[in-house]
């Protein structure tokens, strides 16, 4: 299924990721966000562009055991714990997080 972003069309999967993230600009996460209902604060931001920076990095989307360590790792206890990110992205951290992204679906989410 298709998404506007911008005045381009661009693909998607059948679960919404981007067919090619190649093709990501910060107008993919504000679709998707209006989409999910979701307004998109400083916090997400945040955690997008933490993904965007460890998938340039590990060449792989985190799956959310992973996320909240690295998280924890990077950016303090605070946000580095489930309850803070699921309340940033309730239909799962890795995998609404890293579709806003534009990152492949996170290994090992169902």
């Amino acid at each position: 299924m298709p998404i506007e972003v911008n005045g381009k069309v661009l693909e998607t999967d059948e679960e919404g990721y981007l067919a090619d993230i190649t093709q990501w600009e910060p107008g993919v996460a504000e679709v998707m966000s209006k989409e999910d209902d979701l307004t998109l604060t400083a916090e997400h931001w945040e955690l997008i562009n933490f993904l965007r920076e460890y998938y340039e990095e590990y060449q792989i989307a985190p799956a959310v055991r992973v996320l909240t360590k690295a998280v924890g790792k990077t950016m303090g206890k605070d946000k580095g714990n489930s309850k803070y990110l699921y309340s940033l992205f309730p239909y799962g951290p890795g995998k609404q997080a890293c579709r806003y992204a534009g990152l492949p679906k996170p290994t090992g989410c169902v």
